[in-house]
């Protein structure tokens, strides 16, 4: 496909990071102490980001860790939907997660709130969002709804590069 008209908009990765860096952080704390609330509320945060459009826990690098210059702007041209997608998808595994904890079926649950921090840590880490490439598959497939394509020049999935050409 050639679409290169597209308009990419300016993302922050430095929110994404943080919401990522939270999911990890809460998650492991969840299993370490067996607190399948603390996985839910997780999910809640996840679904709420997903619904308001936005990193369920950005509002911390919004408020607390970019004012205090602890965490720097990672601002790029980028897509905000498959990011969002991702977003979705980490949301209904850390619900199912979540629903299969509190029904007792530790195995699923703990399993499914893994993979989420798998996942995450994979793209905090790696730079790579599986959830991401996923959305770009989906256009791939002409699945309607999803439409973006990757920046030019990067692979899907992959963080942009910084001045990448549009």
């Amino acid at each position: 496909m050639t679409s290169t008209s597209q308009t990419l908009q300016k993302v922050d990765h430095s929110a994404l990071k943080t919401n990522q860096l939270f999911i990890i952080g809460l998650n492991i704390l969840a299993f370490i102490f067996n607190l399948p609330i603390l996985a839910a509320f997780v999910a809640l945060m996840m679904g709420i980001g997903a619904a308001l459009k936005t990193p369920g826990f950005g509002f911390i690098y919004k408020s607390i860790l970019k004012p205090r210059g602890w965490m720097k702007p990672d601002v790029l041209d980028d897509n905000p939907e498959p990011h969002r997608f991702s977003q979705i998808v980490g949301y209904i595994f850390m619900l199912a997660g979540s629903i299969a904890l509190f029904y007792g079926a530790t195995v699923l649950g703990w399993t499914l709130v893994w993979i989420v921090v798998a996942l995450a840590s994979l793209n905090a880490f790696g730079g790579f969002c599986v959830g991401c490439a996923m959305y770009y598959w989906l256009v791939r497939l002409n699945v309607p709804g999803f439409g973006k394509q990757p920046p030019a020049g990067t692979f899907p999935g992959m963080k942009p590069k910084a001045g990448a050409s549009v």
